[in-house]
């Protein structure tokens, strides 16, 4: 049975946010990737924890570059999907940070046309 956290047993927040019909040429870049996870955490006033991982791996339709980078208060995921330009975002942190603010800035960095956002207080 699940139990309505107080704030105080709240431990972070997570921000999913689902970007499609991005454009091409930056859901397949390597380099963008790396930037883009440099920038956002900057946009969301975090610190990075380590060095960021990113590889390209899958097949066939879900074949795609992907990114972790640890922060000191969680990590920030990426997938890449350059078969039907979409990005999925997941930012996970026990720092407050403002996930609206961060949206704009992944849509205008992948050149979104839709998108779709899911924020929980975990």
């Amino acid at each position: 049975m699940s139990h309505p956290l107080s704030f105080q047993d709240q431990w972070g927040k997570s921000a999913a946010i689902d970007l499609h019909d991005c454009e091409h040429d930056r859901v397949n870049n390597k380099e963008l990737l790396e930037n883009f996870v440099k920038e956002v955490i900057e946009v969301v006033n975090m610190q990075a924890h380590g060095p960021c991982h990113i590889d390209r791996f899958g097949a066939g339709n879900l074949e795609g570059y992907s990114a972790i980078q640890f922060i000191e208060t969680s990590s920030i995921t990426v997938h890449l999907d350059e078969v039907a330009n979409r990005a999925y975002i997941d930012i996970f942190s026990c720092k407050d940070f403002d996930a609206n603010v961060a949206l704009e800035f992944c849509q205008k960095y992948f050149g979104a046309k839709t998108t779709k956002m899911t924020v929980l207080d975990r």
